[in-house]
């Protein structure tokens, strides 16, 4: 069934032309990705479908009774709600009459013999029933919880921006609808975050329309693929995947079409230079075929950015992190942590949101000094950083004046110079476009120019800060195929999968409470990793229990010990083997249960308490395990 259908839309800002004349349907159960360069008309046309953004001209069908939920790139929120009432909205029959429920039972409750207000809580709770309202409440707490936001009686004013932005992607994922449109649903979100949200979007019935430049994601989520190039818009069947395979054959076949274009077209040009007149009605259409032809010209984008600016020489040392630690109020983000980077080296820097990765790379930079230890800087270091925020932009400046603040020319890795303005060009920023006041770039747009000036310093050293998020996939690939021939080093904190495995060689995983640990290899590789220490270490805490066990029956053979276990001793450490593979037995059965768990909130927090319980008592059992195995010990070797 067809959702919603756009026919010859056409959307102008000033001369600029974003959408020119573009038809496209939706139909129910269709998935589709939406990509395109930065400052194409991708959002643009995602507001258009939303109907949150007026057109030029064109036509619009919207199936009967088709609903549609959208989340912008910058949803707005009411600060003076809570948490719970903003996925809601505030104004939802759901929320309001939850309210008046929780309301007319508290009055209940200071007045229990009110025959009236008994009789409304009656007839409210028949309400809810009809409407289902406990449990969308219910399953809107689970997203919540899911997402990273667990106390839902916040105000919204409290909270940070990554916490309103998924407070607002809970609100666009549990209200139901035919249509959900997303803008960027995935950025500044942890991996364990994307790929739950990847699972529940693939469980989720109804059509998507999403903009993202998470290529995994793209490639597990959706089934089509729609492509903003130059006005028009292109449909793709298919994950991302095939999408690359498709987009390849129609560049093909528009390349071979313009080459036979213009063959015709020097045919009729050498013709029209002999001096044909237009006396006859086949002479005449000849010249005006002509005509048409010199119109026809094809528009053969090349939206890949190349990148060959040079880098300084870079020296034998780099940098060197000395036991450094910091915290903020009580909470310790980086404990004693060391490491080395060396030349060459490509790290990629992970772990949950707010743990502390942006505060190691401010720690680096210089922007913030640590408690304790030192950062050791190499003389010749030259340090490119890519923050999230584009610093230093000032708005005023036209795209030129900007990039001329940093250099005015660059040498290039084969040593030639190219200028600011072709540099610009080579970023999409054509020559009428380098005289455009910053402040009417698009987001994407201004990544793209910021990331431009970091590379014109010629930097031997980068430090990106989540670069993935607001580049386009275009600028992205091109940035990878650069920072492949790039000679310097290379630390990146990112959530992007595909980037990681594509760009580092080293791992640093931020694991809690200042925690860092080290791994050599990308993403992947470290997924494996972890993956494999953890079978290894549960096999190898068996082993070393059936040893220990082994041993102390030989070692209760033994007379005249000068050391020896208590009773009560004795048997804790024959049993502890037993309770300890009884508790994570059922750890293994409660984490089945959370993930079969669905949008049960209620059950999902009780199973969380139970979780917390059991994990907190197996900590202590091998605390004692380790305790009891070390007395033993101690007894064989005073024999």
């Amino acid at each position: 069934m067809n959702i919603i259908t756009i026919e010859n839309i056409c959307k102008s800002y000033s001369e600029k032309i974003l959408l020119n004349n573009v038809s496209l349907g939706i139909n129910e159960g269709e998935k589709i990705g939406v990509l395109g360069i930065n400052g194409t008309g991708k959002s643009t046309l995602l507001k258009i479908i939303a109907g949150v953004e007026n057109y030029d001209s064109g036509k619009i069908t919207k199936s009967k009774n088709a609903n549609i939920e959208y989340l912008p790139q910058d949803p707005d929120f009411d600060n003076e709600l809570t948490v719970l009432e903003q996925v809601f909205k505030g104004t939802s029959p759901v929320m309001k009459l939850i309210s008046e429920y929780e309301y007319t039972l508290e009055k209940l409750n200071k007045n229990p013999e009110d025959s009236n207000l008994q009789n409304k809580l009656m007839k409210l709770n028949q309400e809810i029933d009809v409407m289902n309202a406990w449990q969308i409440e219910s399953e809107a707490k689970a997203v919540l919880t899911k997402l990273g936001v667990c106390d839902f009686n916040l105000k919204i004013e409290t909270l940070s921006g990554g916490q309103k932005k998924r407070v607002a992607l809970a609100s666009a994922l549990i209200n139901p609808c035919d249509l959900l449109i997303l803008d960027e649903p995935t950025n500044h979100m942890d991996n364990e975050t994307i790929s739950w949200l990847e699972e529940y979007l693939n469980n989720r019935k109804g059509s998507l329309l999403m903009i993202t430049h998470d290529r995994y994601f793209l490639n597990r989520v959706v089934n089509k693929i729609i492509e903003v190039d130059n006005g028009n818009v292109y449909s793709y069947p298919g994950n991302y995947t095939k999408f690359l395979e498709l987009k390849e054959q129609r560049q093909d076949m528009m390349i071979a079409s313009e080459r036979k274009r213009r063959s015709i077209f020097r045919t009729e040009l050498e013709w029209i230079k002999r001096g044909a007149k237009a006396r006859t009605t086949k002479q005449k259409a000849r010249i005006d075929r002509f005509e048409k032809l010199k119109e026809e010209k094809l528009e053969l984008t090349n939206d890949k950015i190349e990148i060959s600016v040079g880098n300084t020489r870079l020296g034998k040392k780099v940098i060197e992190i000395n036991n450094i630690s910091k915290s903020f109020d009580d909470k310790k983000v980086i404990d004693n942590f060391s490491y080395i980077i060396s030349k060459g080296d490509r790290v990629g820097i992970i772990g949950n949101n707010g743990c502390g990765k942006s505060t190691l790379i401010n720690i680096i930079v210089g922007k913030l000094q640590p408690d304790y230890g030192i950062i050791d800087i190499g003389e010749t270091v030259k340090i490119g950083y890519f923050s999230q925020e584009n610093e230093h932009m000032k708005e005023e400046l036209r795209v030129i004046e900007y990039i001329k603040e940093e250099a005015e020319y660059i040498y290039t890795s084969d040593g030639k110079h190219i200028s600011a303005s072709s540099m610009l060009e080579r970023f999409l920023f054509p020559p009428h476009a380098q005289w455009t006041p910053i402040s009417k770039l698009s987001g994407g747009e201004k990544r793209r120019l910021y990331l431009l000036r970091v590379l014109m310093s010629a930097p031997n050293v980068l430090i990106l800060d989540e670069p993935t998020n607001d580049l386009d996939i275009q600028t992205l690939t091109i940035l990878e195929e650069y920072l492949d021939e790039f000679e310097g080093c290379v630390i990146t904190v990112s959530h992007d999968r595909y980037f990681l495995n594509r760009i580092v060689d080293k791992i640093l995983s931020f694991r809690g409470n200042g925690h860092i640990e080290h791994y050599v290899g990308n993403y992947s590789d470290y997924e494996e990793f972890k993956k494999n220490q953890f079978e290894d270490t549960k096999s190898s805490e068996s082993k070393v229990k059936k040893n220990n066990k082994d041993n102390n029956k030989n070692v209760e053979n033994k007379k005249n010990k000068p050391l020896k276990f208590s009773f009560k001793e004795q048997k804790e450490y024959e049993e502890i083997d037993g309770i300890i593979e009884d508790l994570e037995n059922k750890l293994e059965e409660i984490n089945k249960k959370i993930n079969n768990a669905g949008s049960d909130f209620v059950l999902l927090q009780e199973l969380m308490k139970d979780k917390e319980v059991l994990e907190n008592t197996l900590k202590e059992k091998f605390e004692r395990w380790t305790y009891l195995n070390e007395l033993a010990e101690k007894i064989a070797n005073s024999k």
